[in-house]
């Protein structure tokens, strides 16, 4: 695919924006500090900073991505008005816009109906996306009506930017001024407002530049999308895009218990404070024959040209173990959905029926953990003769 920026179609406002508050950051905040460190409090400045950071770049991951775009959970109207006060001074746009790109990137993911589609480019993904309107014109909000009913969304759109710099800069500032005059307003101005901004805005782009270029993809390789345990140290557990591309709808990226992603430990608070329900999770064995099917890929790879220097035993011991594990999850399947169907049709289904129907589904289970388990052990048997 080929790009060709044109002047006329430049936003200039959000190219003026990004570069100056990356120059101030860059350039003004090193003189400033130079200048005026000594006089100002850095524990203020410090605690605000990351407060801020925190506030603002949660609000983005927790509510204007796995709350607003995925449905991944269900949020109470204070997790709700907070996440989009707060969404708003990333300045990236409203929620309604926001998750509107989002969903078409999910729907379109490398292909020309995405609006940061990696294969223009690592820079057009990054940021050209932003500065520069997309081919054709701005895409109507068609694919988020069911955002549109929720006054809260409807309001801050309405006022996102407004939101944005009045909370984003304007708060930072005051705090400052309240605390140490002109100094302070000019720190809380700079420090949290112009380099908390800059860091939550790359924070953003990274996920759709770096972390579709660089990284693992251990549960698919269908797309660009892939796993980066570093980008999740900056994003708030947002590196773990193969997994969430993979399984978008699930409230979690890092799914593994060591994974860093401090947006799921927050929506787990949130639904123990009351305050967040419905968590959408993926099955344990549908993710675990992800990792399999993506790990069978890889091998049969590295087998097209090793098949020779394989002993037949352990090629016949993967293959029984293959389709054991194929059967075992055609009847996981199987007895999963006739179990979901009883317990909607649970009129004209008896208690019995219904218990019989969960101990058959729950046998399912432990015959495909343990044709995982069988799986595992005879992968891992060819992959070493192939060291």
């Amino acid at each position: 695919m080929k790009l060709k920026y044109r002047l006329q179609d430049l936003r200039w406002i959000s190219a003026i924006f990004i570069i100056g508050t990356f120059l101030t950051t860059l350039i003004g905040l090193p003189l400033f500090l130079y200048q005026f460190g000594s006089q100002i409090n850095w524990w203020l400045h410090g605690t605000m900073f990351v407060g801020m950071f925190i506030a603002s770049g949660l609000s983005i991951t927790l509510g204007y991505h796995r709350l607003f775009s995925h449905l991944s959970f269900k949020a109470k109207w204070p997790v709700r008005l907070f996440t989009l006060i707060f969404g708003a001074t990333a300045m990236e746009n409203s929620a309604l816009e926001w998750c509107s790109d989002h969903r078409r990137h999910h729907k379109h993911t490398d292909d020309d109906a995405d609006p940061y589609n990696i294969q223009l480019g690592f820079l057009h993904a990054h940021i050209g996306w932003v500065v520069f309107r997309p081919i054709g014109g701005d895409v109507p909000l068609t694919n988020v009506n069911d955002l549109k009913a929720d006054p809260l969304v409807r309001w801050q759109h309405k006022w996102w930017g407004v939101i944005g710099i009045a909370v984003g800069f304007g708060l930072p500032a005051l705090i400052g001024y309240l605390a140490e005059g002109g100094i302070g307003a000019a720190a809380g101005l700079l420090i949290s407002g112009m380099a908390r901004q800059v860091m939550v805005h790359h924070m953003t782009f990274f996920i759709n530049s770096l972390c579709h270029t660089l990284g693992s993809q251990p549960y698919s390789n269908s797309c660009s999308a892939k796993d980066s345990w570093f980008m999740s140290l900056f994003t708030f557990g947002e590196g773990y895009h193969n997994f969430h591309h993979e399984f978008q709808h699930d409230y979690r990226n890092g799914v593994k218990p060591w994974q860093f992603d401090p947006t799921k430990w927050s929506i787990r608070v949130l639904e123990k404070l009351g305050l967040a329900s419905n968590l959408r999770r993926v099955p344990n064995e549908t993710i675990a024959v992800a990792e399999i099917l993506e790990k069978q890929r890889q091998l049969d790879e590295r087998l097209s040209g090793n098949s020779e220097t394989i002993c037949k035993k352990a090629q016949r011991l993967f293959t029984e173990a293959q389709e054991e594990l194929a059967a075992a999850h055609e009847t996981w399947e199987k007895s999963k959905k006739e179990y979901t169907h009883a317990l909607r049709q649970q009129i004209d289904t008896t208690k019995e029926q219904l218990g019989e129907l969960k101990q058959q589904m729950e046998q399912s289970v432990l015959e495909l953990r343990q044709a995982i388990r069988d799986w595992h052990n005879a992968h891992q048997g060819l992959v070493l003769q192939l060291v």
